[in-house]
């Protein structure tokens, strides 16, 4: 397995993955591996597939969306 260094990594950014790891009840490198990988497997061309995908689903069924936004004002001036 390789090994990698990252400098300069900011304080703020380093504690906020400490947190994450101590809540998960990993290590900080078991945390950041998991964060990475899981970023690799979530590949953009991957994302806009399923999205693709689920858009083809909701156009064949016969439910209409409406704008939530108009929904709110109609329920705030009753």
């Amino acid at each position: 397995m390789a090994n990698v260094l990252i400098r300069n990594i900011p304080e703020e950014v380093l504690d906020r993955f400490k947190n994450m790891a101590k809540s998960h009840k990993r290590s900080l490198q078991q945390e950041l591996r998991v964060v990475l990988e899981r970023t690799v497997d979530q590949s953009s061309p991957d994302i806009f597939q399923k999205a693709s995908d689920l858009r083809r689903k909701l156009r064949k069924k016969a439910v209409r969306f409406v704008d939530s936004a108009r929904l709110l004002r109609e329920d705030r001036t009753r």
